[in-house]
């Protein structure tokens, strides 16, 4: 059998998350909310699971690239190795910048920024379409001629570095400040302070900062999120409230340079009056009490759950078919999107929650044998929710939402 080492990643990055946390609790800061760490954990969730399940696409796109436009014929020397995690640091850092100057790409990444916290969850928060885009400027390297091993071998290692930055509880670090990019250098970087907006794009190396203008050293105390908050722990509109307010915008524009200075301008352009448009429109609201704690402990154990099946869904990553990938994939969408609409309060999670039965009704159908046994339990559940489905949903929702 053939297992992917890659789902330690999963438990390991778990523990420094816990480990934060106590160290934070012991030192007395108040460092983590419940609910936006949840949502910070619920993003990454999705993230680890797309990207596994794309990474043979990013390998045969750089493989292609390399083999077919080429310039070079790249070996891999030791020279050859430092000048690849060189160029790989000089294109995150231009592919960083633009995603925070031009509106397109800065859709893709707002959700890293989107927490009002800051520690190790917030590093989850990677979405595919920005995986994508990030793809799109690191296929420079195989047009230089690195071959595809060597560039996911390197993307595995260079992205392991920025996780470990997302903190509060390490201080400023001396001389490694010089070069490095260090915990303090990135709570600028996410802090929504005006002195502190645009600044410390760098990966590992500062030193892109320093040389193009970008850099800022920490001095007042951060203030972290977006410069108009997001609010909202739904895991849908973290994802695409951008991209709708930003169709506001174009659809706004008059003329076709207007709308294409819009879409590859900058944030600064948009209306804040449009992501209030949208939430009108989607309903979006915020819920500054406190949520229950039985809330709580469903949506926790939820997260908990899904992290365990996560790990063995990649360690297991090369046995599965592409039923069972995507049977998982549906049922862990679902998941996310019943924990985001249950912080939100939502009624039509018991939507969300029907569906999970069925997906998980079909995964029976499929890999039962007794085929007549699920085939009586499906059609039950169905005949009981089509009758009984009013009773049923209000019963549901009286349980999850029960006042303390």
């Amino acid at each position: 059998m053939k297992y992917n080492i890659l789902a330690f990643a999963v438990p390991l990055f778990v523990v420094f998350m816990l480990l934060e946390y106590f160290v934070a609790k012991q030192k007395k800061l108040k460092l983590f909310d419940l609910h936006r760490s949840i949502a910070n954990v619920s993003i990454g969730i999705l993230e680890r699971l797309t990207d596994v399940l794309a990474a043979a696409v990013f390998y045969g796109v750089y493989d292609y690239l390399q083999k077919t436009y080429g310039i070079f014929e790249i070996k891999p020397t030791i020279a050859m190795w430092i000048l690849l995690f060189l160029g790989t640091d000089f294109i995150w850092y231009w592919y960083h910048r633009l995603a925070h100057e031009m509106n397109v790409l800065w859709a893709v990444h707002v959700v890293h920024h989107q927490s009002e916290d800051f520690n190790y969850t917030v590093s989850a928060r990677i979405t595919l379409l920005q995986a994508m885009v990030r793809t799109g400027f690191w296929s420079v390297l195989p047009i230089l001629g690195f071959p595809a091993e060597m560039i996911v071998v390197m993307l595995l290692i260079h992205g392991l570095y920025p996780f470990f930055v997302h903190t509060q509880v390490i201080g400023k670090l001396g001389f490694l400040e010089y070069f490095l990019v260090t915990p303090s250098h990135h709570r600028v970087h996410h802090a929504c302070n005006d002195e502190y907006l645009d600044k410390n794009y760098g990966d590992v190396l500062i030193i892109w900062d320093k040389l193009f203008g970008t850099f800022k050293k920490e001095d007042e105390k951060p203030v972290y999120g977006l410069t108009h908050q997001l609010n909202t722990y739904s895991f849908m509109w973290q994802h695409f409230h951008f991209f709708i307010e930003l169709w506001i915008m174009v659809k706004r524009e008059k003329t076709l340079k207007g709308k294409i200075k819009m879409i590859f301008g900058s944030p600064n352009l948009i209306d804040p009056a449009a992501r209030e448009k949208a939430e009108s429109v989607f309903g979006i609201k915020h819920h500054e009490e406190p949520l229950q704690q039985r809330l709580n402990n469903y949506v926790v154990w939820q997260v908990i759950f899904m992290l365990i099946t996560l790990f063995f869904f990649i360690l297991f990553e090369f046995e599965l078919g592409a039923m069972e990938k995507f049977l998982f994939t549906t049922f862990t969408v679902l998941t996310l999107i019943n924990c985001g609409a249950i912080m939100e309060q939502k009624k039509w999670v018991f939507a969300v929650e029907f569906l999970r039965m069925l997906v998980i009704g079909s995964a029976l159908y499929i890999y039962n044998a007794d085929y007549h046994i699920v085939t009586f339990f499906i059609c039950a559940v169905l005949a009981l929710l089509a009758l009984f489905y009013r009773t049923v949903e209000e019963r549901y929702l009286s349980v999850v939402y029960q006042e303390q």
